[in-house]
């Protein structure tokens, strides 16, 4: 009796299919989560609202793109107290990670921070989250286009003190992000000691750093940086500009989850940092992977009293 092989041929082709639609599937929602479109202005939905009421979604109008630019703001409960309404609040600017630029990516920490200044146990403070642009936090000097550090420097700084109570100096301004706001803090803050009294770069890519300051600027062939602006390089100049007394010092708290994948070449940075007698605390989060949110859960308020414990200047009378 002849045995049939049509039906197992079949078999394998319908299988064949089906893992060609699953693969191309997958390939479909890969290509549409890297082409998300980057936007200068991601409002709140109805829902994040909801979710995050001491969080206010706010534009400005940038100069140097000639288009508006989003932001979004944290205003502690404090804020709009009677009591209070003559205050003056210090600010942390928030640096989120991941590319593209979006003001609203780490609304999620506003609910720890939040808790914590609610209950008394951190001093009330104001929380920024800034849009880091298409290649976050940096410039890119071949696209104007991409300006997201000097659009937050010289734009939106300026503008958050004009608009709400803050203190608008040094005293009173801290930076902090992580993954690649990690990044970001820490070549913002090496750059522009003159306006943050205090800083804490977490979970950076410090190995892709290093890699941009001995590529001469590039990351990759397509995504070249001016040169000197990586968090290798720029440690440099800081510590030889304090020697020379020629900005002030910033206070720094490097934090890292033991289990994320940057936990090693934080280490290796923060020997750079040693070496160049660079003065920062370290906090090692034990059990914590790359995640913004699992680290501020676990110590978010060790973070923000040291924010709180450097302004000089904490809330006080305008």
């Amino acid at each position: 009796m002849r045995r049939s092989y049509i039906p197992v041929f079949l078999f394998l082709i319908l299988g064949v299919l089906a893992g060609s639609s699953t693969a191309l599937g997958q390939t479909q929602k890969a290509k549409s989560k890297k082409a998300t479109a980057f936007r200068w202005v991601n409002p709140l939905s109805e829902k994040e609202i909801a979710r995050y009421p001491s969080v206010t979604h706010a534009t400005f109008e940038s100069t140097s793109l000639e288009e508006k630019v989003g932001y979004c703001i944290y205003l502690p409960p404090q804020y709009a107290e009677p009591q209070w309404r003559t205050r003056q609040f210090p600010v942390v600017y928030y640096l989120h990670g991941g590319r593209p630029g979006s003001e609203k990516k780490s609304l999620k920490l506003t609910e720890v921070i939040h808790q914590q200044i609610q209950s008394g146990a951190v001093p009330p403070m104001i929380y920024v989250f800034v849009n880091g642009g298409p290649v976050s936090h940096y410039n890119v000097p071949s696209d104007p286009a991409v300006r997201g550090a000097d659009v937050f420097i010289n734009e939106l700084i300026p503008h958050i003190d004009s608009t709400y109570r803050t203190i608008p100096r040094r005293e009173g301004r801290a930076l902090e992000g992580f993954s690649q706001g990690g990044r970001g803090t820490a070549r913002l803050m090496f750059r522009y000691p003159e306006l943050f009294c205090c800083a804490s770069p977490g979970g950076g890519g410090h190995a892709t750093e290093k890699r941009i300051s001995e590529e001469g600027g590039a990351e990759s062939p397509e995504l070249v940086f001016a040169e000197g602006d990586n968090t290798w390089d720029l440690a440099t100049t800081y510590a030889e500009r304090l020697r020379k007394n020629e900005c002030p010092q910033v206070d720094i708290l490097v934090h890292v989850g033991d289990q994320g994948f940057n936990y090693a070449n934080n280490l290796d940075w923060m020997k750079h940092l040693r070496e160049l007698d660079i003065q920062h605390e370290s906090l090692i989060v034990a059990g914590a992977e790359h995640n913004a949110l699992q680290i501020y859960e676990k110590v978010g308020k060790r973070i923000m009293l040291f924010h709180a414990t450097h302004f000089k200047s904490p809330v006080k009378e305008r």
